[in-house]
């Protein structure tokens, strides 16, 4: 039944697609960038940070090229900084073997570092007309709909049945078209959050689910793991305009980016100002900020912060913090959302007093 699917679903895409920054350029650098900035985040979330790192890095051999300070400062907010980190991989191996250009060819897209399945498939469908299917959690939720299938879409061999149905029947004049509409679909009218709009789809004559009434039990997804919960004391260490700030390590959790210097466990104020001695520095005035959360895909941060202002750093002699004033922040360090309640902070004590 879905060969019934293609016809109606390309006519209402091409009638009511979104009109978006890298959509119909016919620019593959363009195709993948916006697809790595699309996982885990938001469309409207995207265009602007699309617009800024094209317009910085405006192809693959600039990207490859990027210093990584630099990079992580174009990156800063979309988070899962990884994404940008094997980017700037495949783009090194995109310059030195295939002169810069993206390969237009499904299976070597995939041996590209951070290119899976769906990406090399939406890569090789929208950019270079390949008949290949780009299966993302909207396509698998519009088609375990319009089957009503309960069978859990977290299994790669469902995965793998999806993208041999769809193969069969995806048209070969415009491969891209059909994976950007059933995507589309999924993204405006069958969303994951909140009732499915129905009444307005184009396949709702088609839809098993919408026939029996189970759309909104649909699709079936394993439960996941639950996060470690993390409790943790953040601190904001300022002298005048300086704030203290600290790379963190080169591998693990937000590797190598910047952060506002913290601890494991909520620490009293009595503790908070030991933990700044030791660092070598003399505070002068602690005040308790408001409590935060970070969730990040295993763990969820809980914290607790105090702006902490000290004597003159001409006396730090540490190698652990590095201070810097909010404008010199925003142009070269990258701190990573986490630590977004607490930015704001970071202005100078003495302006406030004003």
């Amino acid at each position: 039944m879905l060969n019934e699917i293609v016809n109606p679903l390309l006519v209402w895409y091409r009638e009511n697609k979104r009109v978006l920054p890298w959509r119909d350029r016919n620019n593959a650098y363009y195709t993948w960038v916006s697809e790595i900035m699309l996982q885990q985040t938001r469309v409207e979330a995207v265009k602007p940070y699309f617009e800024r790192f094209i317009s910085e890095l405006v192809d693959i051999p600039a990207l490859a090229a990027c210093p990584e300070e630099k990079l992580m400062k174009l990156w800063e907010g979309l988070g899962y900084y990884n994404r940008v980190r094997n980017m700037q991989q495949a783009a090194v191996t995109v310059t030195e073997e295939y002169n810069g250009k993206l390969p237009e060819s499904f299976s070597a897209l995939l041996t590209l570092k951070g290119i899976g399945r769906y990406t090399a498939g939406a890569i090789a469908s929208i950019a270079y007309g390949i008949p290949v299917p780009a299966v993302d959690g909207n396509v698998l939720r519009v088609i375990s709909r319009i089957t009503e299938s309960r069978e859990d879409i977290m299994k790669q061999s469902v995965r793998e049945k999806i993208e041999k149905d769809l193969l069969l029947i995806m048209p070969k004049d415009c491969p891209g078209d059909f994976n950007q509409a059933l995507m589309e679909l999924g993204a405006v009218i069958c969303v994951p959050n909140g009732p499915a709009k129905c009444e307005n789809c184009p396949l709702g004559d088609l839809c098993r689910a919408k026939k029996n009434g189970t759309v909104s039990e649909l699709p079936v997804k394993a439960s996941k793991k639950e996060r470690r919960v993390e409790e943790r004391t953040v601190f904001v260490i300022q002298d005048g305009e300086y704030t203290a700030i600290s790379k963190r390590p080169a591998r693990g959790l937000l590797a190598g980016l910047y952060e506002l210097p913290n601890m494991l466990g909520h620490l009293n104020r009595e503790e908070a100002i030991n933990a700044v001695k030791e660092l070598n520095l003399e505070p002068l005035h602690i005040e308790l900020l408001e409590p935060a959360k970070h969730v990040f895909s295993h763990i969820e941060w809980r914290m607790i912060a105090y702006r902490i202002r000290v004597s003159s750093l001409e006396k730090y002699c540490g190698q652990k913090l590095i201070f810097a004033d909010r404008k010199e922040t925003e142009k070269h360090y990258a701190i990573p959302s986490a630590f977004g309640a607490y930015v704001r902070y970071m202005k100078d004590i003495k302006e406030e007093e004003k």
